[in-house]
């Protein structure tokens, strides 16, 4: 084997941050060999790769390779490569592969500095929290959204010399700018306001006031008051960064987040490793068994509306339907339509809520989802085949208002579970559903309304498709469904890992009564179904084998 041969070997693993000894580099040129492929430094390069990519998934892996764990994940890849050789031709059980969980439920992982990971907290989060908890939440947040941003293309250091090295502005603190007045830095941290009510910018090390009257027209995205940005600035002598630019910082991509803390398993639903996702494996079986796999999402489904219960009628008819028609035995390829999988029902479920309601309106929100359980038991083709699942809005009916929020009642949803059984899931806001490998994120909430209201610093002016994109890139920018700080979004600083976006999802459902939209962002699709209210009802339909999202509408006029 030459020495060329080994220095791809070598380069390949140093990628992951593991070195080789002699006895690993051994056994990988033995499998080159074993597979036909010595010669050949190209497909060497694409099988060390693979190789290094799964041993770096182990929870046993040393940063130098150990030989016995090389061995242990050579044979895990032939044993895999080996069954799906001789996989049988049964079509996929998507229900083996189908996953609801609950934000209460969710393992809470937080970020070891002295490590430079993720690590499992041993104690149970706990409703009331600390100050303390508040503290580590953002301290968190910061520490996961920074490592992302030291790791990314443009901002890790390089060690090669290079002729724009020298114009390149490195991440610095705010320690660092003491004494420094007229430089230009670059800062990360978090926009918050100070006592004396000024814009601030706060990292790990102190904070240093915001001028903003020489920055032009704002970077894209939506900054407000807890969210964690990106500034370029000369600093002055009146010890104030005067704002050159301002940005969201950098977004991880899926894959790549994977590729390094692929083998925690952040949902507790198991562990979302390369092989499951990153080779799609699941999803190429839902492409070539059942393309047509479908997810309904309704939002602001208000029970307390008649026309509302004649909607989901003529929905549920035309899924049943659509379902039954002729197959068409003839015909080489007959067009078949699947009943949906899922339907995702968001709140809010009545108009006005009723958390100070009288015992009429309570009486009135309970005989909706009565009214609801009985529409819904009607179709018995959707009761054996699609699971029901419901997330509470603002003004829904739970055990606490603020983020994550509990599931609905159970005395108002009594009905609904005795008539659905096991196809009824109520969830908590936000939920994820991890279906086929894919994760989707679903997150009831006004969030555009509260982005545009607490906005900091130059207010971009922007249309409306613009608006859509930028809120979409800040949710995904920030890894996080709520970038506010506490007085402006509560949440229970013990359960804020739950609203974590990192590593990014396959899809997040914002569900908001602002207009529909879908986009897809980095990797991630985002949409916001609307509200399932007015002459049209409108809802949106996503599919899991293309990971993509259509809107769709039921016009009562036709079932007149």
């Amino acid at each position: 084997m030459s020495s060329v041969i080994q220095t791809i070997i070598i380069k390949g693993f140093r990628k992951y941050s593991h070195s080789l000894g002699p006895e690993s580099i051994q056994f990988i040129e033995s499998i080159c060999e074993e597979h036909g492929f010595a010669d050949d430094p190209a497909q060497i390069e694409n099988a060390v790769e693979h190789l290094a990519k799964e041993y770096n998934q182990q929870d046993d892996a040393t940063m130098k390779v150990s030989l016995s764990v090389l061995q242990r994940v050579y044979a895990g890849l032939q044993e895999k490569e080996e069954r799906e050789a001789n996989e049988e031709d049964d079509l996929l059980n998507i229900e083996d592969h189908l996953f609801f969980v609950d934000a209460y439920e969710m393992p809470a992982w937080h970020w070891s500095q002295s490590r430079s990971t993720f690590e499992k907290v041993a104690a149970p989060p706990t409703i009331a929290g600390s100050a303390d908890s508040r503290i580590t939440a953002v301290r968190d947040r910061y520490d996961v959204i920074k490592q992302t941003v030291l790791r990314n293309e443009h901002f890790s250091p390089s060690t090669l010399p290079s002729k724009l090295h020298d114009r390149l502005l490195n991440l610095r603190s705010t320690k660092q700018l003491l004494g420094r007045a007229g430089e230009r830095f670059l800062l990360f941290g978090l926009l918050c306001y100070s006592k004396e009510g000024k814009l601030c910018l706060e990292d790990s090390d102190g904070k240093v006031e915001l001028d903003f009257s020489q920055m032009g027209i704002p970077s894209e995205g939506l900054f407000t008051e807890g969210c964690f940005a990106l500034v370029e600035g000369d600093y002055t002598d009146e010890e104030k960064l005067t704002v050159i630019a301002l940005g969201h910082p950098p977004c991880e991509r899926r894959d790549a987040a994977l590729s390094i803390y692929g083998h925690i398993d952040f949902l507790g639903k198991g562990m979302a490793t390369p092989l499951e996702d990153a080779s799609e494996s699941l999803r190429k079986r839902l492409q070539d068994e059942i393309p047509d796999t479908m997810i309904h999402c309704l939002s602001d489904v208000w029970l307390d509306h008649q026309d509302t219960y004649r909607a989901l009628d003529a929905l549920f008819s035309k899924c049943v339907l659509a379902a039954q028609a002729p197959s068409y035995d003839d015909m080489d390829e007959a067009p078949t339509v699947p009943l949906p999988k899922l339907f995702i029902f968001c709140g809010n479920f009545s108009t006005q809520g009723v958390g100070q309601g009288t015992s009429k309106e309570m009486q009135n929100y309970q005989e909706g989802f009565d009214r609801l359980a009985d529409l819904i038991a009607s179709y018995p083709q959707l009761l054996r085949q699609t699971h029901f699942v419901f997330v509470p809005g603002p003004l829904d009916l739970t055990a606490n208002s603020v983020l994550p929020r509990r599931p609905l009642l159970s005395s108002v949803t009594s009905k609904l579970k005795a008539k659905l059984g096991n196809k009824a899931h109520f969830m908590s806001n936000p939920c994820r559903i991890k279906f086929c490998g894919q994760e989707l994120v679903i997150f009831r909430e006004d969030t555009m309304a509260r982005m545009l209201r607490h906005l900091v610093g130059v207010k971009p002016d922007v249309e409306k498709d613009d608006l859509q994109r930028f809120l979409v890139q800040s949710i995904i920018d920030q890894s996080t469904l709520s970038p506010f700080t506490r007085n402006i979004q509560p949440v229970l600083p013990e359960f804020d890992y739950t609203l974590r976006l990192y590593p990014m999802p396959v899809a997040v459902i914002l569900a908001d009564k602002y207009q529909s939209y879908e986009l897809t962002y980095e990797g991630c699709h985002v949409f916001n179904p609307g509200s399932f209210v007015g002459n049209a009802f409108e809802f949106y339909t996503y599919f899991p084998a293309r990971r993509r999202s259509e809107c769709s509408t039921v016009e009562l006029e036709e079932t007149q």
